[in-house]
C-alpha cells in the first residue's frame, strides 16, 4: 500500500465530550479542586455500574493495589501468588509492602492465570491471590474462590483492564475480598491518571477511605464543612496520600454516563476484527467463553503462524516485531500485548529466573500483538489495520 494512503491510527484514543469538558470547569468554579464532592459522587455512580457495595477512589490502580494488600495486613515476610504475565504493577504492590511475589504461568489461551498450577505455588507464607482480568476478559473466578478458601488466602482482583468485564452475570471486583480497577486513558473510560478500589466489607471499605488520605479519621471535605474546622483530623494509621483530585472526580462523572455506550461500541469493533481477522489463520485472536463477558480494554492476539517452541521463539519474534515495524510505517499503531513481569530485569535477577520457568508468559510477551481499539475507530480503518496485516504478512515470507 503506497503511502499516499498512509492513515493515522493510533493504538487507543480517549472520548471526551462537551459534557466531560463542561464537568472539568466546575471544581475549578468553586474552588474545590481536591478530593470532595465530585469524587464521593463518582464513587457512588461506580458502584451504581458495577454493583459493588463500596468504591474507593484513589490516584491510580498502582496505589489501589498498593493500599488493598496492605489493607489485607500483607507484610514483609508474606507471600503474594501473581500471574507471570501481567503489567509490573501488579507484582511491585507485593514487594513494596516487604512481601514477596510469587509467580504462577498463565494460559495461552486467555492470557490469564493457569488454575492448574495455582496450588503448586502455595506455602506456609502464601497470604494472597491476585488474578488479574487481562485485556478485559475475567480469570476463572469460581475456581480461584476455591482454591483459596481451601488455604485461606485473600483474594485481591486486578481489575485495571477490567471495567465491563463480567463473570456469571456478576461484575469482576465483587469476587475478592478487595477489587482495583484503572481509568487510565488507554481504558473504557478515564480520569486520566486514577483508580477505584471495590469491596463488599464496610470494615475494609472504612480502612481504606482512612489509609488513602494518610491515615486520618475524617476526610479534608468533610472536616471543612463542619463546625471546628480549625481543628485537625486524627491519625490513627500510617497512611498514604493517594487522594483522587475533584477535577479527577468530576471527569469520572461524565465519563459514566456514556459507560455503557463506549463499552457497546468496543465489543462491537472487536466482533468486527473477529470477522475480519476469520481467514487468518497465523493470528489467533481473543476469545471469551460464555459464562464470560469481555470488557475489550484491548485487543490482543497472538502471532503463531507455525507450533511455538523455544527454539522457534526468536525466528518468531523477530518476524512480528518487522511485521509491526511495517504497520507503523503505514500509520497503524500496535502494542506487544503487555510484558512478562519474569522477563524484567528486577525480577528475573532477583529471583532468577530462566525464560523456560514461565513458558507460556515468555511467548505471550514475545509473540502478542495488540491491535487499534477505540469507540471511534470506523469500519474502513479496521479494514486497512487488516488489510496491511495481510500484506506486510505475506512480505515477510
Amino acid at each position: 500500500m503506497s503511502n499516499n494512503n498512509k492513515r493515522n491510527i493510533p493504538i487507543a484514543k480517549t472520548l471526551f465530550d462537551e459534557k466531560d469538558i463542561a464537568n472539568i470547569i466546575k471544581p475549578l468554579e468553586s474552588g474545590w479542586v481536591v478530593q470532595g464532592p465530585f469524587v464521593k459522587q463518582f464513587e457512588d455512580r461506580f458502584s451504581d455500574f458495577t454493583k459493588a457495595p463500596h468504591s474507593i477512589a484513589v490516584t491510580s490502580c498502582s496505589a489501589a493495589l498498593h493500599m488493598a494488600l496492605a489493607a489485607l495486613g500483607i507484610k514483609p515476610g508474606d507471600e503474594v501468588i501473581v500471574p507471570a504475565f501481567t503489567w509490573i504493577a501488579t507484582a511491585n504492590a507485593a514487594e513494596h509492602l516487604g512481601a514477596k511475589a510469587v509467580f504462577c504461568d498463565i494460559n495461552l489461551e486467555t492470557y490469564n492465570i493457569d488454575i492448574s498450577q495455582i496450588e503448586e505455588k502455595i506455602t506456609s507464607h502464601t497470604k494472597a491471590i491476585i488474578p488479574v482480568h487481562l485485556f478485559g476478559l475475567p480469570a476463572e473466578m469460581g475456581d480461584i474462590i476455591t482454591i483459596s478458601k481451601k488455604h485461606n488466602l485473600h483474594i485481591v482482583e486486578d481489575a485495571a483492564c477490567g471495567f465491563g468485564a463480567y463473570y456469571n452475570n456478576r461484575h469482576v471486583g465483587n469476587f475478592g475480598d478487595i477489587g482495583c480497577f484503572s481509568f487510565h486513558p488507554r481504558k473504557a473510560i478515564t480520569t486520566g491518571e486514577g483508580g477505584m478500589l471495590t469491596t463488599s466489607d464496610e470494615k475494609t471499605a472504612g480502612l481504606l477511605r482512612t489509609l488513602r488520605n494518610h491515615g486520618a479519621t475524617t476526610s479534608d471535605f468533610a472536616r471543612h464543612n463542619s463546625k471546628g474546622a480549625f481543628l485537625l483530623s486524627e491519625y490513627n494509621y500510617r497512611g498514604y496520600n493517594y487522594r483522587m483530585t475533584d477535577i479527577q472526580g468530576a471527569l469520572g462523572v461524565s465519563q459514566l454516563e456514556k459507560a455503557q455506550w463506549i463499552l457497546d461500541q468496543r465489543t462491537s469493533k472487536a466482533k468486527y476484527y473477529d470477522k475480519l481477522l476469520a481467514d487468518v489463520d497465523y493470528l489467533k485472536t481473543p476469545k471469551c467463553p460464555d459464562h464470560m463477558i469481555h470488557g475489550y480494554q484491548s485487543y490482543v492476539c497472538l502471532f503463531q503462524p507455525e507450533p511455538i517452541s523455544f527454539a522457534k521463539l526468536p525466528k518468531l519474534n523477530k518476524i512480528r516485531n518487522d511485521l509491526l515495524i511495517a504497520l507503523e510505517e503505514v500509520g497503524i499503531s500496535t502494542r506487544q500485548g503487555t510484558h512478562a513481569v519474569t522477563l524484567q530485569n528486577y525480577y528475573r535477577d532477583k529471583y532468577k529466573i530462566k525464560n523456560e520457568d514461565y513458558r507460556n508468559a515468555c511467548f505471550a510477551d514475545q509473540l502478542t500483538i495488540t491491535l487499534p481499539l477505540y469507540p471511534q475507530i470506523t469500519e474502513e480503518e479496521q479494514q486497512y489495520v487488516v488489510e496491511n496485516i495481510k500484506m506486510e504478512f505475506e512480505n515477510k515470507l
